[in-house]
């Protein structure tokens, strides 16, 4: 047996050992029991910490989140006989510590980096995306004064909205860290939120981000700590960019001298303030419609096609955020509370990661790339995997080919308008508040339905 066929058998060994003890509460066939119980506080309940967590990760992957669905579920299968009121439940769900949750969603994410050989990776390099997207909640007096309604909308009107900014791993597709915050305000934008998980970047890292991330503050960071990234050049920068100026490497490509802003951001303190200096060097590359900036100066190592290539990569956090919005049904929060809130948000990433995990198996038991599978397809087929409950080597072989089977289109280039082709339902909008609509509707009847 030659080398190579001796590395994928191997491979092909851990990717099986990996999986073989799956079972219902497939918590366990990840992060074991015994670990999780080191993390959470166990009690002896009905609804342990790890059947609870079980069944709070069950939501997010089934199309029918509610907590009665997986209390009736439980009802069935379990021996006792328990009742089928979901308080007890609901009870338990706020019990789980919600630092221990994330804790465990992130060590998913560096198992899953640790499995990736140098071959998968860009010069040996990690490569991060980075990008925040916008999520709604129930309209509860809890949520609205933690995290209010856009302020371009009416009192009454809308929903309580927050902020979310993840940290993606471009090979295995898993969210490596995340932070959720208010939509408006000062101290609450991405670049805020980024801030605190600057940490998980370390030398030779590379980051892809759009033109949100281009600031000053950011920029002599990643140069302090030797952090490559490749970013969209900001607006007002990119207006006035003169390809005729600083060193010029070649066509619509050189490197340019930026000096410190005059105004700093509120959230800096006056020590990081005095740590950023007072100018700094990087690289704008002109592109069809965006001027990129990077920190790799280096012409000859770097050239333009691959700078322009890397960032193509950045639109795979694009459809990330949909997977987790729309395959995982996120685009709104469940909780009725902002602790609840953000308990959901890492239990919704747990769920996420685990089934990047089983794409990333697959990957490596079949030889294919890990983002070329389908996310939406391994979901599907882990649903039916775990309703088969015979868990024999065949079966997981089997299991693991057919995730790699569903193989994804190419993305590269597309453009995608905003705007929807269909209303959903033939109901105008509530344009006032509900108490209004109310009164409105005893007084003369409902709305007439839209053509």
């Amino acid at each position: 047996m030659n080398h190579n066929k001796k590395i994928i058998k191997t491979q092909q060994g851990i990717s099986l050992k990996r999986l073989k003890n799956s079972n219902l509460d497939f918590i366990q066939s990840f992060i074991g029991e015994d670990k999780l119980s080191d993390i959470i506080n166990n009690r002896n309940r009905i609804y342990t910490p790890q059947k609870t967590l079980s069944m709070f990760i069950s939501q997010s992957l089934n199309q029918d989140a509610s907590c009665q669905s997986r209390v009736n579920k439980l009802a069935l299968i379990q021996d006792d006989k328990i009742s089928i009121s979901t308080s007890g439940y609901c009870k338990a769900r706020k019990r789980l510590s919600t630092s221990a949750i994330s804790t465990l969603t992130k060590s998913i994410a560096l198992g899953n980096k640790r499995k990736i050989s140098k071959d998968l990776k860009f010069r040996g390099k990690n490569i991060y995306l980075i990008d925040g997207t916008t999520i709604t909640m129930p309209d509860t007096k809890e949520n609205k004064n933690k995290y209010p309604h856009s302020k371009s909308q009416k009192d009454g009107l809308g929903f309580p909205i927050c902020r979310v900014v993840a940290i993606i791993c471009l090979v295995t597709g898993s969210i490596i860290d995340a932070n959720i915050g208010t939509y408006g305000g000062k101290g609450t934008g991405e670049q805020m939120l980024l801030r605190d998980m600057l940490h998980n970047f370390k030398k030779g890292d590379i980051i892809l981000g759009d033109a949100m991330y281009s600031t000053y503050s950011l920029l002599s960071y990643v140069l302090k700590h030797k952090i490559d990234i490749v970013f969209v050049q900001n607006g007002a920068r990119a207006r006035a960019t003169d390809f005729t100026q600083g060193k010029i490497l070649a066509d619509d490509d050189h490197i340019i001298t930026i000096k410190k802003p005059k105004k700093n951001p509120d959230w800096m303190n006056e020590d990081e303030i005095k740590e950023i200096p007072n100018e700094i060097k990087i690289r704008e590359i002109k592109t069809k419609d965006k001027t990129l900036i990077t920190t790799m100066l280096c012409a000859k190592k770097n050239p333009v096609k691959l700078i322009k290539n890397l960032y193509k990569e950045r639109w795979h956090i694009e459809v990330d955020f949909r997977n987790i919005k729309i395959t995982l049904d996120l685009k709104e929060f469940k909780c009725k509370t902002p602790e609840m809130v953000i308990k959901e948000m890492w239990v919704s990433f747990f769920a996420y990661n685990i089934i990047r995990s089983l794409m990333l198996s697959s990957a490596l038991y079949t030889k294919v790339m890990p983002r070329a599978i389908s996310f939406k397809s391994t979901l599907q087929l882990y649903l039916h995997y775990l309703d088969m409950k015979i868990y024999s080597k065949q079966n997981l072989q089997k299991f693991l080919k057919l995730i790699a089977q569903k193989v994804i289109g190419n993305r590269e280039g597309r453009i995608e308008p905003r705007l929807l082709k269909k209303r959903c339902n033939a109901y105008k909008l509530l344009t006032v508040p509900r108490d209004v609509a109310r009164a409105e509707v005893v007084k003369n009847g409902h709305y007439k339905k839209m053509k």
